[in-house]
């Protein structure tokens, strides 16, 4: 079965029957696929975390139903939605935005990671829509789906990276290369003033506007709640989204050092490039075994190929990525955070 066309009937009505009955499917969002489970079946949950290696407490984001019935969904798995949550929720939903709220009791446990709180987000993929609505009227409110990739490594943006991690046993929808390509942002709204714990597409500036409020950064808020833990939310270990490659970030003039002090003295090996680099100046190598790839200019770009593109190193078999370091300036904190994280875990 494997992958199959997200845009057939047939197909979304398949994948909700297996969701409906405990299976796992991959399903395609705007930020990257998910790995998608009944969020309301503890045991289908369990599957997600068996099969990507996933410790039991790091907690998943719930997916629920599309603009028009997301707060039904929203009332299933949460028991409260600060003004602070509803503003952005009519904002950004649908769309590549993750609400921590306190969790109903009793609900969504197992996606949880055991905790009292759980991230929501209604995505705006129109296959991921697709599918939350068949789900909805088979009785499955919304879906665990985490990262279709194995724990810690790279995210998926296309149906042919979920195959690869898990082959063609898992039913895969296909709806094409994701359109924003990191994961989404995720806000925490249980602590009385709403904390930005993973940046994505979607900005600080852009998040305060919506709401009419500060919104904090996790260090912050801990200060000044040093006696409340912070809940544990997808995506935010240190070390994350790593490629099997050694990756390391470097200001591109240190870059092109490195690569004038290498000369020829790297050759290709059996299977291809030694090194590859991935920055937005335009390097320059004598050697055939360095790999040279142009970074777009802008944050957007860079974020929809960025794991696409670490990827594709891994295919090629390069043993070291070197990356220029993104700009310090806001439009690039989703890409520099999964670019740091990724260093992190090499």
């Amino acid at each position: 079965m494997a992958v199959m066309d997200g845009r057939s009937a047939d197909a979304i009505a398949t994948a909700a029957d297996a969701l409906q009955a405990g299976a796992l499917v991959g399903f395609p969002t705007e930020t990257v696929y998910g790995l998608g489970a009944d969020a309301g079946d503890d045991a289908a949950v369990a599957r997600i975390f068996t099969a990507k290696g996933r410790p039991a407490d790091h907690p998943l984001i719930v997916h629920v139903d599309d603009t028009a019935q997301g707060a039904q969904g929203v009332a299933v798995f949460a028991h409260q939605v600060p003004a602070a949550a509803q503003a952005l929720m009519q904002t950004f939903w649908p769309g590549p935005l993750t609400l921590i709220l306190p969790r109903r009791a009793g609900v969504g446990r197992a996606a949880a990671g055991g905790q009292d709180s759980i991230g929501l987000r209604c995505p705006a993929h129109p296959v991921a829509q697709a599918l939350l609505h068949a789900c909805r009227q088979r009785g499955v409110m919304g879906l665990a789906g985490p990262s279709a990739n194995q724990f810690g490594r790279v995210s998926p943006t296309t149906a042919a990276h979920v195959l690869a991690e898990f082959g063609p046993a898992l039913i895969v929808l296909d709806g094409g290369a994701c359109a924003v390509g990191i994961e989404s942002t995720i806000v925490d709204c249980t602590r009385g003033t709403p904390v930005l714990l993973r940046p994505g597409a979607i900005s600080l500036a852009q998040l305060e506007r919506a709401c009419g409020q500060r919104v904090h950064n996790a260090q912050e808020a801990q200060e000044g709640q040093p006696d409340a833990p912070a809940p544990r939310a997808s995506g935010t270990l240190m070390a994350h989204y790593a490629p099997k490659a050694k990756l390391r970030l470097m200001v591109a003039s240190a870059l092109q050092t490195a690569l004038d002090m290498l000369g020829n003295d790297v050759q290709a090996s059996a299977q291809g490039p030694v090194i590859a680099t991935y920055a937005r100046r335009e390097l320059r190598s004598r050697s055939g075994g360095v790999l040279v790839q142009r970074m777009p200019d802008d944050a957007a770009s860079t974020a929809q190929q960025l794991f696409a593109v670490l990827r594709a190193f891994d295919d090629r078999g390069v043993k070291l990525i070197w990356v220029e370091t993104p700009p310090d300036d806001a439009a690039w904190d989703g890409v520099r955070d999964r670019l740091q994280r990724a260093a992190a875990a090499s």
